[in-house]
């Protein structure tokens, strides 16, 4: 069994403070992928660049220039036989927002898609990086290789993946332009949404992000924004997945999946 976690961390200093690392011990994943580090190198204490909770062997980051933002990072109990960071967009690459780990015949990608709700320039870096990321994905399908790309893509791709769909059909997150680009990405381009091939129906339990205003996590006022996308091959080998909301860790909460690779 391979099982394979994906938590927006939103900042790894903050989230090690709330626990995360004696709770992924008894989750014991094979691979985690995290998003959103808000810290540089130097921040990073040995807990969180070789947790233990995942076999002591250090982890991979892809840092941004701006100190205190983005960042991601994957964990593993094996060594990656090559590790790349960044896409090859330097305007995102700058911003840290993708890191690619290959073992054996599979890759798996942790990625930190821009948000665009915070101003309109923000939104329009945010289409920039889906036309520069189609390319990306293509190539990566064309390699042949088994992939799972695990992450906060910012997008809420179905009405069902989020609580208030009415209230947002103009925000980010939700746009027509963003759900049909997911779409697309589903269809044609050839990936799967892992959950949602497990649980096409799910509504309330799916969700993996909360606002902070109000009483969003309360309610469960939810969007469903973190997913693994996979090629077909390693999709079907999924057995379960699950979204961990007992704990708090951060606004997002943890994606779990499990892969039956024992035939492979």
């Amino acid at each position: 069994m391979l099982r394979i976690v994906s938590l927006n961390l939103n900042g790894i200093r903050s989230a090690t403070t709330k626990g995360v690392w004696p709770w992924l011990a008894g989750e014991s994943p094979d691979v985690l992928a995290v998003q959103e580090l808000k810290a540089q190198a130097a921040d990073l204490d040995d807990t969180m660049r070789a947790p233990a909770a995942l076999g002591g062997l250090p982890g991979h980051f892809h840092y941004a220039l701006k100190k205190g933002y983005s960042g991601v990072g994957l964990y593993a109990r094996r060594s990656p036989s090559r590790v790349i960071t960044g896409f090859g967009e330097q305007e995102f690459d700058d911003e840290g927002r993708y890191v690619e780990a290959d073992f054996g015949d599979l890759t798996v990608i942790s990625l930190y898609l821009p948000s665009g709700s915070s101003a309109p320039e923000r939104q329009q870096a945010k289409f920039r990086f889906l036309d520069a990321f189609v390319p990306h994905l293509a190539a990566l399908r064309a390699s042949g290789r088994e992939i799972v790309i695990c992450g906060d893509w910012n997008i809420a791709h179905r009405e069902i993946d989020l609580k208030n769909w009415k209230g947002n059909l103009k925000n980010s997150g939700f746009l027509p332009e963003e759900r049909a680009w997911m779409s697309t990405l589903l269809g044609q381009g050839g990936w799967v949404d892992v959950y949602r091939s497990l649980h096409p129906d799910a509504t309330d339990d799916c969700y993996t992000w909360w606002s902070n205003r109000g009483q969003a996590r309360a309610n469960n006022v939810g969007w469903r924004i973190d997913y693994q996308i996979a090629t077909p091959g390693i999709a079907a080998k999924a057995c379960a997945a699950r979204v961990f909301k007992d704990q708090r860790f951060s606004d997002h909460a943890p994606l779990i999946v499990d892969y039956d690779v024992s035939s492979t």
